[in-house]
């Protein structure tokens, strides 16, 4: 959201509440341009005073491996651990519909290189609360970034919209 305000848009929030399972052998950008798609047309179907939707997704993968939302402490440290001094891949789907017909959609791919991280500081990050509802268990924008090596893309779209695309 704060990077709505930072474009200058106008808008109002709307949690769409869609499933978000993936398909058997669903590549992770289509999955996540599924589900980008899916949000923006459960907001046009439930919101009657806008004319625009704006909806994304975002997903952590290493190869077609999805590292989504952790489930609990267990399910954050295998997804830390795997991502521990490796590269791995960050998808976002944008996704615009308008009342007018409008659809238009992009998929923004950011490389993402991790530091090696230890069992005592993967414990600590769980404990601070941040990878809670992070996709990939951490959050770039956070504690997180002390995480990242390298990154090649778009950080904005590690975050959850990628700018660039949004503004265009």
């Amino acid at each position: 959201m704060e990077y709505l305000r930072l474009l200058g848009v106008d808008f109002k929030q709307f949690d769409s509440d869609v499933d978000e399972s993936r398909q058997p052998n669903e590549p992770p950008q289509t999955y996540v341009e599924r589900v980008a798609a899916l949000k923006a047309e459960a907001a046009r179907n439930c919101v009657t005073d806008c004319q625009v939707f704006l909806a994304a997704d975002t997903t952590v993968c290493i190869g077609n491996v999805i590292f989504g939302k952790p489930r609990d402490r267990d399910d954050a440290r295998r997804m830390l651990e795997a991502l521990s001094g490796r590269r791995h891949y960050v998808h976002t789907a944008v996704r615009v519909e308008s009342t007018t017909g409008l659809s238009e959609g992009r998929i923004v791919t950011t490389a993402v290189e991790f530091i090696d991280l230890d069992q005592a500081v993967i414990d600590a990050y769980w404990a601070s609360g941040e990878p809670r509802d992070k996709a990939g268990a951490y959050a770039i924008q956070g504690i997180g970034g002390a995480f990242v090596r390298r990154i090649e893309g778009s950080c904005s779209a590690v975050v959850g919209l990628p700018l660039a695309e949004t503004a265009d």
